[in-house]
């Protein structure tokens, strides 16, 4: 490796806090199986955060009928009332990569919500090579 390249690296991965250079190889090796795994549609896991104003007109049924048709892939929420005129709301889901992002993109484009943002992994213990859609069933 380019010895520019690497003290750049050692310089990032001491000011994240990383004690040697193999535990930041691993984290990358790591991360970069996840999005594969993600994107071969693998199970996951992963946490939808909304920020959206409650006073459009039923902004909130819309939002709890779509996490209803979600099913069993909406494992829990949490409401919090930011102030007047603002909520945010966390959304766990779990299953298939590509339902997660389809779901979450359609809840962030319904219209009353100003912000949010996806953050997706693989869901502990699936991201070997085997076929990931024999588990879908079995959650």
């Amino acid at each position: 490796m380019d010895g520019d390249l690497l003290q750049r690296f050692d310089e990032h991965i001491t000011g994240k806090g990383y004690a040697n250079r193999s535990e930041a190889l691993r984290d990358l090796v790591r991360a970069d199986l996840v999005d594969a795994h993600l994107q071969r549609d693998g199970l996951a896991v992963a946490t939808l955060t909304l920020v959206y104003d409650h006073h459009v007109r039923e902004l909130s049924e819309k939002l709890t009928d779509m996490q209803h048709e979600l099913g069993e892939h909406v494992v829990s929420t949490l409401h919090v009332h930011l102030d007047h005129d603002h909520c945010l709301e966390v959304i766990v889901l779990r299953g298939p990569a590509g339902l997660i992002q389809t779901a979450a993109d359609r809840l962030l484009a319904t219209k009353g919500v100003e912000h949010g943002r996806l953050v997706a992994t693989a869901l502990p213990g699936h991201t070997h090579h085997h076929d990931d859609r024999q588990h879908q069933g079995t959650r």
